[in-house]
């Protein structure tokens, strides 16, 4: 049963309950609707697949033990967060998931996680800000599209497997900062760590394999720090495989399930007609725990292929067409209202945290504008307001803690020692800073 949930106010839908859709709605609570003519006739609609937010980054290391985290730190509740905003601001949080965007009639609907009645709600928006994110492979990497209970049951299955003596072979896909992760956490707390004048592990208690289709892992760093990375896995006995791809896992990849074979094929093909002409060899592994850390899927489902609003480039297959100046969604028609913003979006080539970040701020001042000039009802080029411009900062940027104590990383173009990596990233994985970011202190001032 559907209900539709117009109301008297003019409702700013944010879908999306992580680092984009909390700090957007934050912002916007603080620096925009209290400066509107009529800020009364307004509502703030969260809508989150999860009521908790939770550091996504600290999954490699916080799936092995709830000992290295603070767990009322590392999970949220977020509408604890917006208890502090004064009763006249009109906030509401939704806990459900989008099934369904209208952008012409201008409706989004909702099922609701824990339903009484209805079961899903059609909320009509007067402006929409997509930040659903994007889901792993893995359900131990991310909240995905569920709550915080059901990565919990994950990492509980996980633990299990880990702990049990049969647990001899991991084999982790992907060469990119979470499967380095993943590996440098994994090999360090099931093997420990290579005294300094051993360069790897010669019998590691267990054996991580870690494959990745790329010629070196970390591509998106300098080859040096790439080099470094392996060397920093081996001594906690990881090994690594280039050039080759993980095309098949028994059972299938994206469950949590051990007792995997998983095939590899030479080169990186895919497809075993291109395999044949360039290279014979294929590999079996025997894996008794496998970890899928190959990029990521949008989370758009709810939005219709034929819409004209989702990405159909190799690069960013299924991420909404966003304007990577204005983070408007311009293919919803002019004045439309709508925006995206984080990993669902294609705005930048790389939605690091530093670039949604700088994101924020752009983005809100926008909608500020827009909301203004449609109570004025004039428009931009009648007044000769302009937008506020994003430019996504491409400078080498990426700090990946491999273990607890080592790491490698360059930020805005310059390398950091292994230290600074531990100091910023390592210790606790951007623990430090999400506090800021749920309860919007982050956004104390408008930037």
């Amino acid at each position: 049963m559907a209900v539709n949930t117009q109301t008297k106010k003019k409702q700013i839908v944010i879908l999306g309950g992580s680092y984009s859709g909390l700090s957007t709605a934050h912002y916007l609570l603080k620096h925009a609707l209290p400066f509107l003519a009529d800020p009364y006739s307004f509502e703030l609609v969260l809508v989150s697949t999860s009521s908790q937010a939770m550091c996504r980054p600290a999954c490699p290391r916080a799936m092995i033990s709830d000992d290295f985290f603070n767990q009322e730190k590392l999970f949220v509740d977020i509408p604890t967060q917006f208890n502090q905003y004064p009763s006249t601001t009109k906030f509401r949080f939704i806990h459900g998931h989008a099934t369904a965007l209208d952008h012409v009639a201008r409706t989004v609907s909702v099922s609701l996680i824990s339903p009484k009645t209805p079961e899903t709600v059609n909320l009509v928006f007067h402006a929409l800000i997509i930040a659903t994110g994007a889901s792993t492979p893995s359900p131990l990497l991310g909240l995905n599209t569920g709550d915080a209970s059901l990565l919990r049951a994950s990492w509980a299955t996980f633990r299990t497997s880990l702990s049990s003596t049969t647990t001899k072979n991991i084999v982790i896909a992907g060469g990119g900062p979470t499967g380095v992760e993943v590996a440098g956490e994994l090999g360090q707390h099931l093997n420990g760590r290579a005294p300094f004048y051993q360069s790897s592990f010669p019998n590691p208690k267990v054996n991580i394999t870690l494959v990745t289709a790329s010629s070196r892992i970390l591509p998106r760093l300098r080859e040096a720090l790439s080099q470094q990375a392996e060397a920093y896995l081996a001594k906690v006995g990881v090994r690594i495989i280039t050039d080759t791809r993980v095309v098949d896992a028994t059972p299938p990849s994206n469950s949590s399930a051990t007792n995997k074979d998983v095939l590899l094929i030479q080169g990186g093909e895919t497809s075993s007609v291109t395999l044949l002409s360039k290279h014979k060899e294929t590999q079996q592994l025997r894996a008794d725990i496998y970890i899928p850390c190959v990029g990521t899927t949008p989370n758009t489902d709810f939005i219709s292929s034929s819409s004209g609003l989702l990405s159909t480039s190799p690069e960013s297959t299924g991420r909404v067409l966003t304007n990577p100046s204005t983070l408007r969604v311009d293919a919803a028609g002019p004045g439309a209202q709508i925006y995206a913003i984080g990993d669902v979006s294609n705005y930048a080539a790389s939605p690091a945290i530093h670039n949604v970040l700088a994101a924020v701020p752009i983005l809100c001042t926008n909608i500020k504008t827009d909301l203004l000039l449609s109570e004025a009802g004039t428009t931009q080029k009648e007044v000769g307001v302009k937008d506020r411009l994003f430019k996504e900062d491409v400078r080498e940027t990426q700090l990946v803690p491999i273990g607890t104590s080592k790491g490698v990383g360059a930020m805005m173009g310059y390398r950091l020692p292994s230290f600074m990596v531990w100091l910023f990233k390592g210790r606790d994985y951007w623990l430090w800073t999400t506090g800021r970011l749920w309860s919007g202190k982050q956004w104390a001032k408008e930037s």
